[in-house]
Protein backbone atom coordinates (compact mmCIF):
# COMPACT_ATOMS: atom_id res chain seq x y z
CA UNK A 1 0.00 0.00 0.00
CA UNK A 2 1.48 3.27 -0.72
CA UNK A 3 0.59 6.58 -1.40
CA UNK A 4 0.46 8.83 -4.96
CA UNK A 5 4.35 9.10 -4.48
CA UNK A 6 5.00 5.70 -4.16
CA UNK A 7 5.53 5.42 -0.03
CA UNK A 8 3.75 3.64 2.04
CA UNK A 9 0.75 5.65 3.83
CA UNK A 10 1.08 6.64 7.29
CA UNK A 11 0.57 4.44 10.07
CA UNK A 12 0.68 1.29 7.82
CA UNK A 13 4.53 1.47 7.24
CA UNK A 14 4.69 -0.89 10.04
CA UNK A 15 1.98 -2.85 9.13
CA UNK A 16 2.12 -3.66 5.77
CA UNK A 17 4.97 -2.99 2.88
CA UNK A 18 4.44 -2.43 -0.85
CA UNK A 19 5.59 -5.91 -2.66
CA UNK A 20 8.13 -5.45 -5.31
CA UNK A 21 8.89 -7.98 -7.89
CA UNK A 22 12.45 -7.33 -9.15
CA UNK A 23 14.07 -9.70 -12.21
CA UNK A 24 17.68 -10.22 -12.53
CA UNK A 25 18.03 -9.49 -8.98
CA UNK A 26 21.24 -12.04 -9.05
CA UNK A 27 23.72 -9.27 -10.37
CA UNK A 28 24.03 -5.55 -12.09
CA UNK A 29 21.70 -3.46 -11.56
CA UNK A 30 18.76 -6.00 -9.92
CA UNK A 31 21.25 -6.40 -7.05
CA UNK A 32 21.80 -2.86 -6.25
CA UNK A 33 17.70 -2.14 -6.44
CA UNK A 34 17.13 -4.34 -4.11
CA UNK A 35 19.81 -3.10 -1.84
CA UNK A 36 18.66 0.01 -2.49
CA UNK A 37 14.63 -0.69 -1.77
CA UNK A 38 16.22 -3.03 1.20
CA UNK A 39 18.34 0.08 2.64
CA UNK A 40 15.21 1.98 2.66
CA UNK A 41 13.18 -0.77 4.75
CA UNK A 42 9.82 0.55 2.93
CA UNK A 43 9.39 -2.50 0.88
CA UNK A 44 9.13 -6.38 0.67
CA UNK A 45 11.22 -7.80 -2.04
CA UNK A 46 10.75 -10.44 -3.90
CA UNK A 47 13.80 -11.22 -6.16
CA UNK A 48 13.91 -13.39 -9.06
CA UNK A 49 17.83 -14.50 -11.18
CA UNK A 50 18.66 -17.17 -12.69
CA UNK A 51 22.04 -18.12 -10.97
CA UNK A 52 20.32 -19.56 -7.35
CA UNK A 53 23.66 -19.62 -5.68
CA UNK A 54 23.86 -16.01 -5.98
CA UNK A 55 20.54 -15.01 -5.87
CA UNK A 56 19.97 -16.71 -1.94
CA UNK A 57 23.24 -14.13 -1.23
CA UNK A 58 21.56 -11.28 -2.49
CA UNK A 59 18.23 -12.40 -0.51
CA UNK A 60 20.00 -12.92 2.87
CA UNK A 61 21.95 -9.50 2.68
CA UNK A 62 18.38 -7.76 1.52
CA UNK A 63 16.10 -9.65 3.25
CA UNK A 64 14.20 -10.81 0.40
CA UNK A 65 12.87 -13.90 -0.97
CA UNK A 66 14.34 -15.42 -3.50
CA UNK A 67 12.34 -16.80 -6.62
CA UNK A 68 14.91 -18.36 -8.81
CA UNK A 69 13.04 -19.04 -12.29
CA UNK A 70 14.54 -18.48 -16.22
CA UNK A 71 11.64 -15.86 -17.20
CA UNK A 72 11.94 -16.73 -20.83
CA UNK A 73 10.25 -19.73 -20.26
CA UNK A 74 6.68 -19.78 -20.22
CA UNK A 75 5.78 -22.20 -17.38
CA UNK A 76 8.50 -21.04 -15.12
CA UNK A 77 7.40 -17.41 -16.01
CA UNK A 78 3.81 -17.84 -14.78
CA UNK A 79 4.92 -20.33 -11.62
CA UNK A 80 7.05 -17.74 -10.77
CA UNK A 81 4.43 -14.98 -11.04
CA UNK A 82 1.91 -17.30 -9.03
CA UNK A 83 4.42 -17.95 -6.53
CA UNK A 84 5.27 -14.47 -5.81
CA UNK A 85 0.83 -13.48 -5.60
CA UNK A 86 1.02 -16.49 -3.15
CA UNK A 87 3.44 -15.64 -1.08
CA UNK A 88 3.04 -11.74 -0.39
CA UNK A 89 -0.57 -11.61 -1.53
CA UNK A 90 -0.10 -9.25 -4.47
CA UNK A 91 2.65 -7.95 -6.24
CA UNK A 92 2.57 -3.95 -6.48
CA UNK A 93 5.73 -3.06 -8.15
CA UNK A 94 7.54 -4.54 -10.78
CA UNK A 95 11.01 -3.92 -11.82
CA UNK A 96 12.42 -5.41 -15.22
CA UNK A 97 16.00 -5.83 -14.25
CA UNK A 98 16.74 -8.89 -15.97
CA UNK A 99 19.20 -8.17 -19.31
CA UNK A 100 21.75 -9.62 -21.87
CA UNK A 101 23.62 -8.30 -24.37
CA UNK A 102 25.65 -9.46 -26.82
CA UNK A 103 28.30 -6.95 -29.58
CA UNK A 104 29.49 -7.65 -32.84
CA UNK A 105 28.26 -7.20 -36.27
CA UNK A 106 24.43 -8.68 -37.68
CA UNK A 107 25.74 -10.37 -40.04
CA UNK A 108 27.71 -12.49 -38.17
CA UNK A 109 25.01 -13.06 -35.34
CA UNK A 110 23.92 -16.61 -35.19
CA UNK A 111 20.15 -16.96 -35.20
CA UNK A 112 20.08 -18.56 -31.29
CA UNK A 113 21.69 -15.69 -30.26
CA UNK A 114 19.09 -13.65 -31.95
CA UNK A 115 16.41 -15.44 -30.18
CA UNK A 116 18.06 -15.31 -26.80
CA UNK A 117 18.74 -11.73 -26.79
CA UNK A 118 15.06 -10.87 -27.92
CA UNK A 119 13.64 -13.22 -25.36
CA UNK A 120 15.27 -12.24 -22.63
CA UNK A 121 15.20 -8.71 -22.89
CA UNK A 122 11.96 -8.00 -24.60
CA UNK A 123 9.74 -11.24 -24.84
CA UNK A 124 10.02 -12.40 -21.11
CA UNK A 125 10.00 -8.31 -19.97
CA UNK A 126 6.24 -7.97 -21.88
CA UNK A 127 4.77 -11.38 -20.70
CA UNK A 128 6.06 -10.56 -17.35
CA UNK A 129 3.99 -7.31 -17.20
CA UNK A 130 1.38 -8.76 -18.55
CA UNK A 131 0.37 -11.14 -15.87
CA UNK A 132 0.87 -8.62 -13.05
CA UNK A 133 -0.48 -5.52 -13.96
CA UNK A 134 -3.94 -6.74 -14.16
CA UNK A 135 -4.10 -7.03 -10.19
CA UNK A 136 -2.57 -3.53 -9.93
CA UNK A 137 -5.27 -2.40 -11.94
CA UNK A 138 -7.73 -3.86 -10.03
CA UNK A 139 -6.40 -2.37 -6.78
CA UNK A 140 -6.07 1.02 -8.65
CA UNK A 141 -2.43 1.51 -8.08
CA UNK A 142 0.94 0.15 -9.17
CA UNK A 143 4.11 0.59 -10.63
CA UNK A 144 6.17 -0.58 -13.38
CA UNK A 145 9.68 0.42 -14.14
CA UNK A 146 11.28 -0.99 -17.15
CA UNK A 147 15.01 -1.01 -17.70
CA UNK A 148 15.90 0.35 -20.96
CA UNK A 149 19.06 1.76 -22.33
CA UNK A 150 20.74 4.93 -24.36
CA UNK A 151 21.57 2.30 -26.94
CA UNK A 152 17.11 2.07 -27.39
CA UNK A 153 17.12 5.57 -27.74
CA UNK A 154 19.73 5.99 -30.42
CA UNK A 155 20.81 2.49 -31.63
CA UNK A 156 24.18 1.57 -31.18
CA UNK A 157 27.37 0.49 -33.83
CA UNK A 158 27.69 -3.59 -33.30
CA UNK A 159 24.93 -3.60 -30.91
CA UNK A 160 21.92 -3.86 -33.38
CA UNK A 161 19.58 -6.82 -31.79
CA UNK A 162 20.24 -5.21 -28.17
CA UNK A 163 19.54 -1.76 -29.32
CA UNK A 164 16.32 -3.00 -31.05
CA UNK A 165 15.27 -4.77 -28.10
CA UNK A 166 15.72 -1.83 -25.57
CA UNK A 167 13.58 0.68 -28.67
CA UNK A 168 10.96 -1.65 -28.12
CA UNK A 169 10.54 -1.65 -24.41
CA UNK A 170 10.42 2.46 -25.36
CA UNK A 171 7.68 2.11 -27.90
CA UNK A 172 5.73 -1.02 -25.50
CA UNK A 173 6.07 2.15 -22.44
CA UNK A 174 5.24 4.43 -24.00
CA UNK A 175 1.61 2.50 -25.26
CA UNK A 176 1.15 0.92 -21.82
CA UNK A 177 1.25 4.15 -20.27
CA UNK A 178 -1.16 5.88 -22.38
CA UNK A 179 -3.69 2.32 -21.95
CA UNK A 180 -3.09 2.19 -17.94
CA UNK A 181 -2.99 6.37 -17.36
CA UNK A 182 -6.44 6.11 -15.52
CA UNK A 183 -5.46 3.30 -14.02
CA UNK A 184 -3.39 4.69 -10.70
CA UNK A 185 -0.88 2.45 -12.49
CA UNK A 186 2.97 3.93 -13.42
CA UNK A 187 4.57 2.92 -16.44
CA UNK A 188 9.03 4.31 -16.02
CA UNK A 189 11.52 3.93 -18.50
CA UNK A 190 15.05 3.93 -16.85
CA UNK A 191 17.09 3.96 -19.86
CA UNK A 192 21.53 4.20 -18.48
CA UNK A 193 24.17 4.51 -20.44
CA UNK A 194 27.21 2.26 -20.01
CA UNK A 195 27.25 0.65 -16.22
CA UNK A 196 30.03 -0.84 -14.11
CA UNK A 197 28.48 -4.61 -14.06
CA UNK A 198 29.33 -8.18 -15.24
CA UNK A 199 26.92 -7.21 -18.26
CA UNK A 200 30.28 -6.39 -20.80
CA UNK A 201 31.80 -9.71 -19.64
CA UNK A 202 28.91 -11.96 -20.25
CA UNK A 203 28.17 -10.26 -23.39
CA UNK A 204 31.86 -11.60 -25.22
CA UNK A 205 33.01 -7.95 -25.88
CA UNK A 206 34.62 -5.19 -23.43
CA UNK A 207 32.91 -1.73 -23.05
CA UNK A 208 35.50 0.10 -25.20
CA UNK A 209 34.42 3.86 -25.59
CA UNK A 210 35.87 6.75 -23.79
CA UNK A 211 32.53 8.35 -23.08
CA UNK A 212 29.59 7.60 -21.99
CA UNK A 213 31.96 6.20 -18.87
CA UNK A 214 30.39 3.44 -17.06
CA UNK A 215 28.63 4.42 -13.90
CA UNK A 216 28.05 2.54 -10.57
CA UNK A 217 25.28 0.26 -10.61
CA UNK A 218 23.83 2.35 -7.55
CA UNK A 219 23.61 5.56 -9.67
CA UNK A 220 20.81 3.55 -11.46
CA UNK A 221 19.03 1.78 -8.86
CA UNK A 222 18.78 5.52 -7.45
CA UNK A 223 16.88 6.59 -10.68
CA UNK A 224 14.96 3.21 -10.00
CA UNK A 225 13.76 4.27 -6.24
CA UNK A 226 12.92 7.90 -7.60
CA UNK A 227 10.26 6.07 -10.47
CA UNK A 228 8.70 4.17 -8.00
CA UNK A 229 8.34 6.92 -5.63
CA UNK A 230 7.23 9.33 -8.31
CA UNK A 231 6.17 7.41 -11.23
CA UNK A 232 8.08 9.40 -13.49
CA UNK A 233 7.92 8.39 -17.01
CA UNK A 234 11.81 8.13 -17.91
CA UNK A 235 14.76 9.17 -16.46
CA UNK A 236 18.37 9.03 -17.83
CA UNK A 237 21.61 7.76 -15.94
CA UNK A 238 23.65 9.83 -16.15
CA UNK A 239 20.76 12.65 -17.26
CA UNK A 240 23.15 14.34 -19.79
CA UNK A 241 22.49 11.62 -21.89
CA UNK A 242 18.79 12.98 -22.47
CA UNK A 243 20.74 15.49 -24.30
CA UNK A 244 21.55 13.33 -27.75
CA UNK A 245 18.48 11.29 -27.29
CA UNK A 246 16.70 14.34 -27.63
CA UNK A 247 18.89 15.79 -30.49
CA UNK A 248 18.25 12.73 -32.23
CA UNK A 249 14.66 13.16 -32.10
CA UNK A 250 14.47 16.59 -33.17
CA UNK A 251 17.35 16.35 -35.94
CA UNK A 252 18.08 12.64 -36.63
CA UNK A 253 20.09 13.00 -39.84
CA UNK A 254 22.98 15.56 -37.83
CA UNK A 255 22.53 12.76 -35.61
CA UNK A 256 23.19 10.41 -37.87
CA UNK A 257 26.00 12.04 -39.27
CA UNK A 258 28.10 12.67 -36.45
CA UNK A 259 27.34 9.44 -34.96
CA UNK A 260 28.71 7.75 -38.19
CA UNK A 261 31.88 9.81 -38.05
CA UNK A 262 32.88 9.38 -34.13
CA UNK A 263 30.81 6.47 -33.03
Amino acid sequence: MFDRFGRPHPGQAHRTRPVALITGASSGIGTAVAERLAASGNWQLLLNGRDERRLTQVAARTGGMPLPADVTDPEARSALVKEAQEGAGRVDAVVAGAGIGWAGQFRQMRAQDIDDVLAVNLSAVLHLVRLVVPGMVDRGRGRVVLIGSMAGSVGVRDEAVYSATKGGLMAFADSLRYELGPSGVRVSMVMPGAVDTPFFGRRGAPYHRTRPRPVPAHRVADAVCQALRTGRAEAYVPSWLGLPARMHGATPGLFRRLAQRFG
